[in-house]
């Protein structure tokens, strides 16, 4: 799969960040039965890279890396079984590591320097982030309508109850968002269930 189509597997893509490794399946298990196949798994605890080598024995799961800042941590993350990377913003040296690998990146951007910095590197899908704060819908409206041929997944103060103004924009594959694993493992799935009804 190439990023492209990993964005378009569901609206929702879960930022997850995992302290306990062992919660990891269960919470995997409980989104995809909800129909969230994609899981992000943050690199910002010891436990993280255990959590995605748990999820990736859960059957129909897209498991990927998210918060990688260096080609150390891309190299760990692909060691894990990590099947896309996601970047919280956009460097030459890592952007460049991972698009030699041909592995499907989604970095992040914030402003139209980032964009253009991503499109000389051959990169069209981005990770808008963060994505209230840095304007929200309005100003990604404005930088889509000049870099046309670009896709985003906002992340970053994406809630279930903003989740479809975002995705009601043509440029927008998906978005990014952690409230869909709050509560039970009941709950999570029927979060999940609602988040895939987002865009028909």
């Amino acid at each position: 799969m190439n990023i492209s189509d990993i964005m378009q597997t569901a609206p929702v893509i879960p930022v997850l960040v995992i302290h306990d490794a062992a919660q990891a399946r269960p919470l995997a298990e409980a989104l995809v039965a909800g129909g969230l196949r994609v899981l992000e798994v943050t690199l910002r605890t010891p436990a993280a890279l255990d959590a995605i080598r748990e999820m990736k024995q859960v059957p129909r799961a897209i498991v990927g890396a998210g918060t990688v800042i260096a080609p150390d941590q891309f190299d760990q993350a692909i060691d894990a079984g990590a099947e896309f990377i996601v970047s919280p913003g956009l460097s030459h040296r890592l952007s460049e590591r991972i698009i030699d690998s041909k592995v499907p990146y989604l970095p992040g951007v914030a402003t139209a320097g980032d964009i253009m910095r991503g499109l000389d590197l051959g990169l069209t899908h981005f990770k808008f982030f963060p994505a209230e704060t840095s304007g929200g819908v309005k100003a990604l409206k404005a930088l889509a309508a000049p870099f046309y041929q670009c896709k985003f997944c906002p992340t970053g103060g994406i809630s279930a109850k903003n989740a479809p103004d975002w995705l009601a924009l043509d440029p927008v594959l998906c978005v990014g968002g952690s409230w869909v694993t709050e509560g039970t493992l009941p709950e999570v799935t029927e979060r999940a269930k609602k988040a895939m009804a987002l865009k028909g």
